[in-house]
């Protein structure tokens, strides 16, 4: 009986350690697979997170504005001289870096739209920046104030032997002195043409240097007074609604759009200009064909409504106001007031069109709107004709005719740069002519202005 029992516990005894070599064999099994698991995975992670260096890295230099997220609002300076690789992941920062103080207007070389602005005192840091925009250096110090007001005092209060300022004309370049080329020389050939007892600023940061002035030095030769100043918005703006907007601009809390914000703070230059000191107003694409000795708080219209006969649109191309005058305060307003940096055009001759028909016809805003022949004599989109040399003989009958309304007519061409940048003057053209009429070194222009 006892073998019986004994043999029956070997047995159960048996079956239990087979059964437990069969469980640590499965969870051998299992462990491997696991771990076979666990080590596949592991190599695919670390696959992934550190990939292989590229065989050739991109140059910084080439990583522009227009690679970086439209989400970005910044402008991110990089060195050309250092290397991406592609185990490097970037993340584009909604900071801006530190501008260095300056008080002057500065445009970038690369791209004549940047503008930068500070203050002497404070750093410059927007809260929206949108791309290929930056804005614009104002001064702020007492110093650079008396020295900008002195200066303007001191060209225009002081006489020359051969030139009285009788006349104060003012243009604007936001743009680099290379930049300065035949096409604004010319302007201003014009301008002295009809106007020799004129004087002329050029308001720019870039023209006011040695280099600038050498631009100017062929004028200067000839007992011809012009110079170029670096603005000061403050000086120009102290004590109206525009030194508000510029404080804001540079706390960043004024958008500045997609249109060049050196061409909007161009509209709203102009306009200072005009109030703080009087005179007369140029963009540097119009030629001067005869005096304006006998106008006075004029601005121009560029479109008329063909039944009504009533302007449809001004331009501020040309301005000719008295010192504080009413209407320009009102246009200096209504810049700062109704900005808009996305609409091209608004604060410029838009601007000037919105502010007149309001205030048309009220006591006290005595000015003249002229017709559109006096500075405009042909729209942006047909200035093309006034380029071209005569065809046949019916374009040639057309072109004399043109030519004589103009001179008879107008006082100013303005040329709508942009349209007509590009366009070769030819033989026989009406420019060509204006060109001879109009010149004060008149063997020294090319075909192209």
């Amino acid at each position: 009986m006892d073998g019986i029992i004994n043999n029956s516990t070997a047995k159960r005894t048996s079956s239990f350690n087979l059964f437990q070599l069969s469980r640590r064999s499965l969870c051998a099994i299992v462990t491997c697979f696991l771990l076979f698991l666990l080590a596949y995975n592991s190599s695919t992670v670390f696959y992934v997170q550190v990939p292989v260096p590229a065989n050739s890295s991109p140059e910084i230099s080439s990583f522009s504005t227009e690679n970086v997220a439209r989400k970005s609002r910044k402008l991110v300076s990089l060195s050309s001289s250092a290397k991406l690789s592609s185990s490097v992941i970037y993340a584009v920062k909604e900071e801006t870096p530190l501008v260095k103080p300056n008080t002057q207007l500065t445009i970038s070389r690369k791209n004549p739209n940047l503008v930068g602005l500070t203050y002497n005192s404070v750093v410059y840091r927007p809260r929206r920046e949108r791309k290929k925009k930056s804005l614009v250096k104002v001064h702020h110090s007492g110093v650079r104030i008396n020295e900008f007001s002195m200066r303007m005092k001191r060209f225009f209060g002081s006489k020359s032997s051969n030139s009285s300022c009788k006349f104060r004309f003012f243009m604007t370049w936001i743009s680099s002195i290379e930049t300065f080329g035949e096409r604004e020389q010319f302007a201003v050939e014009s301008l002295f043409k009809t106007h020799p007892n004129g004087c002329l600023v050029i308001m720019s940061t870039s023209m006011d240097s040695p280099s600038g002035m050498q631009v100017l030095k062929p004028f200067l030769r000839k007992g011809l007074r012009v110079t170029a100043i670096s603005p000061d918005f403050n000086y120009l703006f102290k004590n109206t609604i525009a030194q508000a907007w510029i404080d804001s601009l540079m706390k960043g809390n004024i958008d500045p759009g997609e249109v060049s914000l050196g061409q909007n703070l161009s509209n709203l230059l102009r306009l200072g200009l005009l109030y703080k000191f009087g005179g007369i107003y140029l963009d540097t694409d119009v030629i001067v064909m005869k005096s304006f000795g006998k106008l006075r708080n004029v601005i121009g219209a560029q479109t008329i409504d063909v039944e009504t006969r009533n302007w449809s649109r001004l331009n501020n191309a040309v301005m000719i106001f008295d010192k504080r005058h009413p209407l320009l305060y009102k246009f200096i307003e209504e810049f700062a007031l109704t900005f808009d940096g996305n609409k091209w055009g608004h604060n410029g001759p838009y601007l000037v069109s919105r502010v007149v028909s309001r205030v048309s016809g009220r006591d006290g805003y005595n000015f003249t709107v002229l017709p559109p022949m006096a500075f405009y004599p042909v729209d942006w989109n047909r200035i093309g004709s006034l380029f071209l040399g005569p065809r046949n003989e019916t374009h040639s009958r057309w072109l004399l005719s043109k030519l004589r309304q103009i001179q008879s007519e107008s006082l100013a061409v303005h040329l709508w740069n942009k349209q007509s940048r590009e366009l070769e003057v030819e033989q026989g053209s009406i420019i060509q002519h204006i060109m001879s009429d109009c010149c004060v070194f008149c063997n020294s222009y090319s075909s192209k202005l």
